[in-house]
């Protein structure tokens, strides 16, 4: 839990919170911030935030734990004698396929998915080009590898193509964190420096105007689809953590027919990237009723605000519940 992202306040609540609900199912549960050393923290340690910040801290901001320091890190600490790491991690190298490596080096058992499916979930022009190719709907975009920081020219004319408004953001953060939506080219400059300051490479996206949608995936299984209404029109990084700043409709207000196409396009699109496990598939669905794939979360928030357990809660596992069928599922992972 913890981290060096910018979704470090995110995951030090997930983690405690997955920790209580461990505990309620009868573990043994030691919670490590892999910023610190990996070092074991108190559920009543100082270091663990109150809430969330509305703003995520900027990514210069943040210690940078490199893999061999974490590597050591691990062999030192009380981690060795641990059976599965239930991982709380959100962003950075904790959610893009560097910590999951970390741990297949050690042979140890841990939640979510692999290597392979994280770092694909993570980069957005990767996956959605997987989207595209598997016929999964996903909103057109263009993609800026960064390398001339001082030329915008091909993006700023895909841009036009595209059309306003459009999505401005990082490829391979979280939490809409450093997402902008335009609505106009003299604001384009402003958001993609937003978005480079937590990525070197940014995507920008066709905006599909709608509803805001998500489908939870447990063990290849749909879950109740939730549909999200944030307070200003984006379900944004402050809508997401703030309390009272969105609505939660589960099930989702949809038809029959609408449910079983959502909740197929999010399977298709969880086995599209070798999920394993759990994550979270977010949609956007036009006012044409079509569902556009915006992102695979593969270690998708567990705070009290967060998508999957209230999913979950209308299918009827309780939080502990959860985390303990999450904790099966890396076991059975494993030794398959």
């Amino acid at each position: 839990m913890g981290g060096d992202s910018p979704e470090r306040d995110v995951s030090l609540v997930s983690g405690a919170a997955i920790a209580e609900g461990l505990k309620q199912a009868g573990h043994q549960v030691l919670a490590v911030d892999t910023a610190d050393s990996w070092k074991a923290l108190t559920l009543k340690s100082e270091s663990l935030p109150k809430g969330i910040k509305t703003e995520p801290p900027p990514i210069n901001q943040l210690e940078r734990l490199d893999s061999v320091r974490a590597l050591k890190s691990f062999e030192s600490s009380d981690l060795k004698d641990i059976e599965v790491i239930f991982l709380a991690l959100h962003g950075g190298k904790g959610e893009d396929g560097t910590i999951q490596a970390l741990l297949d080096l050690t042979g140890k058992p841990y939640t979510g998915s692999g290597v392979l499916a994280s770092a694909l979930a993570m980069n957005k022009h990767m996956s959605k080009k997987i989207f595209q190719r598997e016929g999964i709907l996903t909103p057109r975009w263009s993609f800026w590898d960064g390398r001339d920081s001082s030329d915008w020219t091909g993006l700023t004319a895909s841009a036009q193509k595209i059309g306003y408004p459009l999505v401005v953001k990082p490829n391979n953060q979280g939490s809409t964190v450093g997402v902008s939506i335009v609505d106009e080219p003299s604001q384009l400059p402003r958001a993609m420096e937003l978005a480079q300051d937590y990525s070197r490479q940014i995507i920008i996206e066709e905006f599909i105007p709608g509803r805001e949608i998500t489908v939870a995936v447990l063990d290849y299984d749909p879950l109740p689809v939730v549909e999200i209404v944030p307070e200003h029109g984006i379900y944004d990084y402050e809508c997401k953590y703030t309390p009272g700043k969105s609505r939660y409709i589960c099930p989702a207000q949809l038809t029959q027919k609408q449910t079983k196409e959502v909740q197929e396009a999010g399977l298709k699109a969880f086995q599209a990237l070798s999920c394993q496990g759990y994550a979270r598939v977010d949609f956007r669905m036009s006012k044409e009723g079509r569902f556009y794939c915006l992102e695979v979360n593969t270690l998708p928030g567990m705070t009290q605000h967060s998508l999957v357990p209230k999913a979950a809660q209308t299918a009827g596992i309780s939080f502990s519940k959860l985390v303990e069928r999450i904790v099966e599922l890396a076991v059975t992972k494993r030794s398959s």
